[in-house]
């Protein structure tokens, strides 16, 4: 337990006009329910003041977990899939930033998108992106979360964003101070205010203390996955953890297997007629010493050493035959069959594909991406390719919130405008993904086709309007614009006269 007095934040705050007298307006007994994954404390107050816990079990299980995120990462199959995921998700050009902004759904003057886009360019360049951007990405994947210390002049906030710092995400943690107070008529305990802010530790479950960082001092996403009771931000790699240690133990296994089963071993009768017990063992110990005094040539040393010291991994068998039997004979054990089996291997390693999302095929090396056309794609990679639309949507939040901090500082627009048009903000990521490019161009063609033949009856059984929407797929946007340039582009009935007028010779 700490004073909560003894903790002073750390950073800047944005202030926010008539935002608590909103909150009170909007009464209920449990607050809001967010996907952030933040743990929810109560403050409690006594003669000696109001305390909370910041190093409960929360900060020791997210940081035990996160460990056990990047373990698993490092795996073979575990680090391809990941690859696979992040080089699809996140490219690289020389030519342009591999993410950009459009402001085409935005109503605001040209003056604010010109603003708004050089203050994007310039957030991507604290970040580094271009250079970083793989890494940053990848980081956020394996973790689950993302953290970033905004640093900013505090004697002169207007300035902006001055650097973006990243935080290890086992050393961070985000908080929601519940104030809560008895209503006097029901006598239910109301939610009064919601306090965030982050507690750095340096060595999360081992302090009772750490910096408590301002809520706007910190740019923070997630995964968007929680636990099953909604407590907790889990990564990706969560469903894939019960696979990957199956295959461990699988290859682990089949290592073991293979070293006690594969080679052969040799089975020594020694004959020991009616020798006593004692001059019977000498006698082993003696032939066993004699077949196993091998002497070899040193090719570093040019010297012949004896070798018998160094004894074989898996021992052959001696064993003693009386005066009756067949004297003394050698004979071979086999080893294992069937050792190149490994179909068991197999199923687990595509369990683990199947876990992380990423398509089968890709496991095998020698399989060939076809540049053909689009229908010879699988089904797997367009689930695929939705798979990382919706990652890429969700680490755009990591750009959206740190734009607008930077926008409202600077005092280019204000938070209601803000919450009023952040929804029409894009993120575009470049696309390298020939299939993308595939699927596009064999859906215009198939398209065109269909328009070829249904345009003789347009007019008597079809509008215009009806096909742009049913056979070109425009919404109603696209046929607006369309119909906008068609216009323009169509000439008057004056240039149309003056081109029917011959010229007077």
């Amino acid at each position: 337990m700490a004073d909560n007095n003894a903790l002073k934040i750390f950073g800047f705050e944005i202030r926010r006009a008539n935002k608590k007298e909103e909150d009170k307006k909007l009464q209920s007994i449990v607050p809001r329910q967010d996907d952030d994954g933040a743990g929810y404390v109560t403050a409690s107050g006594s003669h000696y003041g109001q305390y909370i816990n910041i190093d409960g079990d929360d900060s020791k299980d997210n940081h035990q977990m996160i460990m056990k995120y990047r373990g698993v990462s490092t795996h073979p199959e575990v680090d391809a899939a990941i690859e696979d995921i992040i080089n699809e998700s996140v490219s690289a050009s020389e030519e342009e930033a591999p993410v950009s902004i459009v402001l085409d759904k935005v109503e605001v003057s040209d003056q604010i998108k010109k603003g708004i886009t050089e203050e994007f360019d310039n957030v991507l360049s604290m970040l580094d992106f271009t250079n970083n951007g793989h890494d940053m990405f990848k980081r956020w994947y394996i973790d689950g979360r993302l953290y970033h210390h905004l640093v900013v002049n505090e004697s002169n906030i207007k300035a902006g964003i001055q650097e973006i710092r990243p935080i290890d995400a086992a050393k961070i943690r985000k908080v929601k101070q519940v104030k809560k107070k008895k209503d006097p008529v029901t006598g239910a305990n109301i939610v009064e205010s919601v306090d965030e802010y982050y507690i750095y530790q340096e060595k999360p479950g081992q302090q009772t203390s750490g910096v408590k960082l301002s809520h706007d001092s910190v740019s923070y996403v997630t995964s968007g996955l929680l636990s099953a009771d909604r407590k907790k931000v889990v990564s990706h790699l969560h469903k894939a953890l019960k696979p990957i240690n199956q295959l461990r133990m699988m290859e682990d296994s089949l290592v073991i297997y293979r070293l006690a089963r594969a080679p052969e071993r040799r089975i020594f009768y020694i004959d020991v007629g009616n020798l006593p017990r004692g001059k019977s063992e000498q006698y082993m110990k003696d032939i066993m010493a004699r077949y196993r005094n091998k002497l070899v040539y040193d090719a570093d040393t040019g010297q012949i050493r004896d070798d018998r010291k160094h004894m074989s991994m898996l021992e052959d068998f001696w064993l003693p035959r009386r005066e009756g039997g067949r004297g003394t004979e050698i004979s071979t054990l086999p080893g294992g069959e069937n050792l190149g089996q490994i179909d068991d291997i197999i199923y687990f390693q595509k369990r683990l594909y199947r876990s992380l999302n990423v398509p089968i095929n890709r496991l095998e090396q020698e399989a060939q991406f076809s540049l053909g056309r689009s229908t010879e794609i699988s089904r797997d990679e367009l689930k695929f390719q939705k798979f990382i639309d919706r990652l890429r949507k969700r680490f755009s939040m990591l750009f959206l919130e740190i734009l607008k901090k930077q926008l409202v500082m600077k005092g280019l627009i204000t938070e209601e405008d803000w919450n009023e048009w952040k929804n029409d903000l894009v993120i575009d990521y470049i696309r390298d993904n020939h299939f993308t490019e595939l699927k596009d161009a064999e859906l215009l063609r198939e398209r065109l086709q269909t328009l070829d033949q249904v345009s003789q009856y347009v007019g008597d059984y079809f509008s215009k309007e009806w096909v742009m929407k049913n056979v070109l797929m425009f919404n109603d946007e696209d046929i607006k614009q369309v119909s906008q340039q068609s216009d323009e582009e169509q000439p008057t009935d004056n240039e149309t006269d003056q081109q029917n007028i011959p010229d007077e010779e």
